[in-house]
Parts: structure tokens; C-alpha cells; sequence
């Protein structure tokens, strides 16, 4: 057996139950009916909407600190924590019998998110680095998690609305707890990577400092950054506001189901399509920005609910395609040390940056319809775009090695004290 089929066997053993712990954290069966029981407990449009002011605060408050945890002392179990308040969060809006108890739920729920952002992919990046020695195979990887989520988050979608008809809405909640205990004994079988330790230990507040300084410097890892945040507005505006245009035209309610499925497949769809596009080439770069500015254009124009669907599909598709590159880029960028800090607080500003714009996007909506506010997502989408090509001209190539203390070509270096 040659060495590099060992090694790729040996990631396979190790990578393994993170992909079981993310199966299982996808199960979800209470997602589909979750708006039709908050309103059996008592919940109003407007209620229905402080919820998700309260949910979207928490991400930005906790993302940072839960990152800077994880660098610091385990990003195993950080991913632990955050499935026991999955847990949690699911347990408390099973047996809530009014709004308040439910806002509860929301805010460990959001605990959920934030510590899981950015960490899943940290340590999956040090794993990749520290079996192969290169990134190479992390937008491979990172597109297998994506897909196992994405087939978790569909087929528990579609088995949570069959179990609520049959039995109950509540029900649904108490069954999703055992699915997230097991990807807790998943995560407990697993073998964290310790490159993240082998870095000279400093104190908290250079630790701060040197995460601070690798998101803000000027350089090509300020544009990455950027870009991040775009995406990441995109696809969360997509799948906040998606069932929006479908009430716009009328669609019926049984073609509520498959839209849904269609946009959570773009996880695992686009998890697969990221290894195959070449986002380091400016001219494929170029048609995946003309196809998403297309897209994006359909959400203005188009009065047919399959056009609207295909569109926020192909949307959200590239977006995560896109994504999962761009992660790998900031990965490189940085340090193991802080790599899972400087991904948090990237994730920070996403979550900062996507609450003025769905406000702003929901006014607009309110007042002018969303055709209108479609345009802000072109606006969104081709400033993307622009972006990625960029990214692609300056044809950056980070140093693979298990220390990033610098990029080549004249990319700025980051983390470095």
C-alpha cells in the first residue's frame, strides 16, 4: 500500500465521526411544523419576529468568545457544548407552553450556532493539514460535511412533518433529542488534531490581539474576509426570506415542502460542486458570478414559482460552492493557534452585517414588495461577484505548512504578532 493511500485511509478513520456527529446534528424533526406550533402556544406575527431578533443577537455576542474557547482549550469539546445546547434548546421548546418560554429556547439555540460556527470547520481544516501535510483535500472534506448535512437536514424535514400529521407537533421535539445525544458520543470517539497546541502558549490578551489584527489588517486576507461576509449575507437572505416570493405569486401550499428541500439540498449540492469549479481561475469565476447575478436578476422579474424556485436554488447553490473556497482561503490565511477564533469573528460579522440588511429588507418588502427588495440581493449578489474574480486575478497562493506565519506573493501576513 503506497503512503498516500495510507494517509488518505487514515484521514478517512479520523474524519469519520465528524461526519457521524454531523448526520446527526442535521436531524431536525421538529423544523418543519415550528411555526405552526409556536402559534398553538400563543405566538403573534409580531411575537413571531422579536423571536428572530433574539435569536439573530445572540450569534454575534457569542461567536468571538466560543472561537477564542476553542483555540484555547478544545474544539472538540466546544462542538460538545454546543450539542448540549442544542439539546437544551430543543428540550425547553418541547415543553413550552407560552412565548416566553419559547424566546428561552431561541437563545440556546443561537448559543448552538455560534459555538459550532466556524469550529466544525477549524478543526476539520488542522485534520486535513496534519494527516496530508497541504489543504488540498479540505474543500473535498468540507463538501462531504456538507452534503451529510444537508441529506440529514431534507429527510428529517420531510419524516418530521409525516411524524407531526401522525402524532403530534410536540412530539417531534422530544424525538430530536436522542439523535443530537448520539452525535455527542460521536464527537466523544473523536481524535481532535493538535496543531492548534503546538504554537508557543500566550496570554488571553495577546491571543485577542493577534485575532484582531489577522481580521483587520489590510492585505488579501481583508478581502477574503469581506467576501465572507457577503456570502454569507446572500445564502442567509435566501433562506430567510426565500418563502417570500412564493407567497407573492400565490403558490400552493403542498409546493411549500419541495421549495424547502430544494434550497436545503444546495448544501450538499454545492458541498460537491466545490471541489470541481475552480474558483482560483478568474475566467470560471467569471461565468459563476454572471450566472449568480442572473439569479439573482430572476428574483426581480420572474412571476412563475418553479423560475423563482430554480433561481434562489442555482442562487444558493453557487453561494455555497463559493463559500466553502473562500473557507479555505482564510484558513490558509491564518495561524492554527487562532484559527478557530478568526473564523468566529468573521462569523460575528456576518451576523452584525445581515441584521441592518434584513431589517432594511423587510421594511422594503413591507411597503414596496419583494420584487423591490429583490434588488437589494442583485446589488448584493454582483458586488459578490466583482469580489470573486478579484480574489482569483490576484492568483494568491498560501503557503501549505502547519505554521502560517506569512502568505506568498505579497499577501499580507496575518496573526503574526
Amino acid at each position: 500500500m503506497s503512503t498516500g493511500t495510507q494517509t488518505r485511509d487514515s484521514l478517512s478513520r479520523r474524519v469519520r465521526p465528524l461526519y457521524v456527529a454531523a448526520f446527526l446534528l442535521g436531524i431536525w424533526l421538529w423544523v418543519p411544523v415550528e411555526k405552526l406550533f409556536m402559534t398553538q402556544i400563543g405566538f403573534t406575527a409580531a411575537a413571531v419576529g422579536v423571536m428572530a431578533a433574539v435569536y439573530s443577537a445572540v450569534p454575534p455576542i457569542m461567536e468571538i468568545p466560543s472561537g477564542v474557547l476553542a483555540d484555547r482549550w478544545s474544539r472538540r469539546g466546544v462542538l460538545i457544548v454546543a450539542s448540549v445546547s442544542g439539546m437544551v434548546s430543543v428540550l425547553i421548546g418541547g415543553i413550552s407552553t407560552n412565548v416566553p418560554t419559547y424566546f428561552l429556547s431561541a437563545v440556546f439555540l443561537g448559543v448552538f450556532f455560534a459555538m459550532r460556527s466556524g469550529t466544525l470547520e477549524a478543526v476539520l481544516y488542522d485534520l486535513v493539514l496534519e494527516e496530508t501535510g497541504s489543504s488540498d483535500e479540505y474543500e473535498s472534506r468540507v463538501g462531504r460535511v456538507r452534503m451529510i448535512e444537508s441529506s440529514a437536514l431534507v429527510s428529517s424535514a420531510l419524516i418530521g412533518g409525516l411524524l407531526a400529521n401522525l402524532t403530534s407537533l410536540r412530539l417531534t421535539y422530544f424525538l430530536t433529542i436522542p439523535f443530537t445525544g448520539l452525535a455527542i458520543i460521536a464527537l466523544l470517539r473523536f481524535r481532535e488534531p493538535t496543531l492548534h497546541k503546538t504554537e508557543e502558549a500566550s496570554s488571553l490578551r495577546t491571543h485577542l490581539a493577534v485575532t484582531y489584527r489577522a481580521v483587520s489588517r489590510p492585505g488579501q486576507l481583508r478581502s477574503i474576509v469581506v467576501l465572507t461576509v457577503m456570502t454569507g449575507l446572500i445564502l442567509t437572505t435566501i433562506f430567510e426570506f426565500g418563502p417570500l416570493w412564493l407567497v407573492a405569486v400565490a403558490a400552493p401550499a403542498i409546493f411549500y415542502g419541495p421549495h424547502w428541500a430544494g434550497l436545503m439540498s444546495t448544501f450538499g449540492l454545492g458541498g460537491l460542486l466545490a471541489g470541481k469549479l475552480r474558483f482560483d481561475r478568474p475566467l470560471p469565476v467569471g461565468g459563476v458570478a454572471a450566472v449568480m447575478a442572473v439569479a439573482s436578476w430572476m428574483l426581480t422579474s420572474s412571476r412563475n414559482m418553479i423560475g423563482l424556485t430554480v433561481a434562489q436554488i442555482v442562487l444558493a447553490l453557487l453561494g455555497v460552492a463559493a463559500s466553502i473556497h473562500i473557507s479555505r482561503l482564510m484558513h490558509d490565511a491564518v495561524p492554527s493557534s487562532v484559527r478557530a477564533g478568526v473564523s468566529s469573528a468573521v462569523g460575528a460579522l456576518s451576523w452584525v452585517t445581515f441584521l441592518p440588511f434584513a431589517l432594511a429588507f423587510g421594511v422594503v418588502s413591507e411597503y414596496k414588495g419583494v420584487y423591490t427588495a429583490g434588488w437589494m440581493i442583485v446589488a448584493a449578489t454582483v458586488a459578490t461577484g466583482i469580489m470573486l474574480v478579484k480574489v482569483a486575478l490576484t492568483n494568491c497562493s498560501p503557503v501549505s505548512a502547519p505554521r502560517f506565519a506569512a502568505l506568498r506573493s505579497g499577501c499580507t501576513a496575518e496573526g503574526t504578532a
